[in-house]
């Protein structure tokens, strides 16, 4: 009889799961628990939350995708792609927006699940995801240079919009720490090389660590550089959601659609992107409509745990590998362990300098840039390529992610009818 075509591989892997294997996943998972902490924390302030949130994402999303999932490996929680919007969302939506939003793409992707569409999301055109992943590297690069140079904006001054935070860092240049570029740059520094040095401990960890030690134990940095604690207050225990305080009117679900199409489209293509990596490295085949139904799943546990959008992410999944995690246990580990941490050491989270998020997220933003795949598009000299991921790329940055996708799918929908016209009309003559 014909397998269900949606059965997770958490219970494909129950079959001969042994002892020394779930060492290895113990391994792994607290591993990639080390690296997510940082990354969780400073893709929830990239995304304009606050920092615990994710790491309520991290767990709630990595969970279920582990449990539900279609890829054996894949560990799931915030991701830099989701940033700009999530952020844009939260500006003018508020919370209550982003959580509809979300659950809204939760279900569009339990839906594309069930209706077995998870082939269709490899027919989104490269030079669009590449444009748009282009962009968000700008954006998120951009937005990090306040934090990284120390600035101080004017009260009231919260700019959302790209240009907007352009100007505000222009404009507030006065404000500028030497401290906080000094612990920046040593950051930086920490996370180019350290891994050249060593491998098996997570260089934004190391980064962390000598950053807090330096603002808070010598007195040179301690009053010139702000701490997360000195900005953002991070509750020890589980997350307390306030679900009678938000707006669930249905001019607000109305608002927030195209928001949610987004999202579900950019959890899609780069959890099943994050699969086909995956793959590759421990030979084995995916099964693309259970991820979908997973991630639609994950999406919504996160927000109802208090969390933001998630996906697959590549990063944590490679490393996931890379130490042994060869059964979702170790995606499960990996939630447990960023659990314990929120139960009994966020607090210590408080003492992370901005300038090392900021450091971080500034190698977040060039790994996803994708600019070797820029520079290959534009060498193929295909005017119709270069234009939709030119399109697309500025758009992303100038606007925003929602605009940047309509218009570069468009553009490249325009551009191949009047290719197939063209190569039409040759041959007729």
């Amino acid at each position: 009889m014909k397998s269900f075509y949606l059965k997770p591989k958490f219970f494909e892997t129950l079959k001969g799961y042994n002892g020394n294997q779930l060492v290895k996943d113990l391994t792994a998972g607290i591993i990639v628990a080390i690296i997510a902490l940082p990354l969780s924390i400073a893709l929830a302030l990239a995304s304009g939350v606050e920092p615990a949130q994710g790491i309520y994402t991290a767990i709630a999303a990595g969970f279920f995708v582990a449990l539900l999932g279609g890829s054996r490996v894949q560990i799931a929680g915030p991701t830099a792609a989701f940033a700009t919007i999530v952020a844009g969302v939260v500006a003018k939506q508020g919370m209550s927006g982003l959580f509809i939003a979300t659950v809204l793409a939760g279900i569009i992707l339990i839906l594309m699940g069930i209706l077995k569409l998870g082939s269709l999301i490899r027919f989104i055109p490269k030079t669009v995801t590449v444009g748009f992943t282009g962009g968000i590297a700008v954006t998120i690069f951009i937005g990090q240079i306040k934090d990284f140079l120390g600035l101080t904006y004017a009260e009231g001054v919260r700019p959302i919009e790209t240009a907007e935070k352009i100007e505000a860092n222009i404009h507030h240049i006065s404000s500028f720490r030497w401290e906080a570029l000094l612990i920046g740059v040593i950051s930086l520094l920490v996370l180019i090389f350290y891994p050249k040095l060593e491998k098996k401990i997570p260089p934004s960890l190391i980064a962390v660590i000598i950053g807090a030690l330096l603002v808070g134990l010598v007195p040179l940095f301690s009053a010139g550089v702000s701490t997360i604690g000195d900005l953002y207050t991070i509750p020890s225990g589980l997350p307390k959601v306030d679900f009678g305080g938000m707006d669930f009117s249905l001019e607000k679900t109305i608002a927030v659609l195209p928001n949610a199409v987004t999202i579900a489209l950019l959890a899609g293509v780069e959890s099943l992107l994050s699969c086909v990596v995956a793959d590759g490295m421990i030979n084995d085949k995916h099964n693309s409509n259970s991820e979908l139904v997973a991630q639609g799943v994950a999406n919504i546990a996160s927000v109802l745990f208090g969390g933001i959008p998630a996906t697959g992410a590549i990063a944590r999944t490679a490393a996931n590998i890379k130490n042994g995690g060869k059964t979702p246990v170790a995606g499960m580990v990996h939630s447990v362990v960023l659990l314990l941490v929120l139960l009994f050491l966020m607090p210590y989270a408080e003492l992370i300098p901005m300038p090392v998020i900021a450091a971080i997220l500034f190698v977040v933003a060039y790994n996803m840039s994708e600019w070797r795949h820029f520079v290959a598009i534009y060498k193929t000299k295909r005017i119709d390529d270069i234009l939709v991921l030119t399109v697309t790329f500025v758009l992303t940055v100038v606007f925003d992610l929602v605009v940047a996708i309509v218009v570069g799918m468009v553009l490249y929908g325009i551009t191949l009818i009047i290719k197939k016209l063209s190569k039409k009309e040759g041959a007729e003559n």
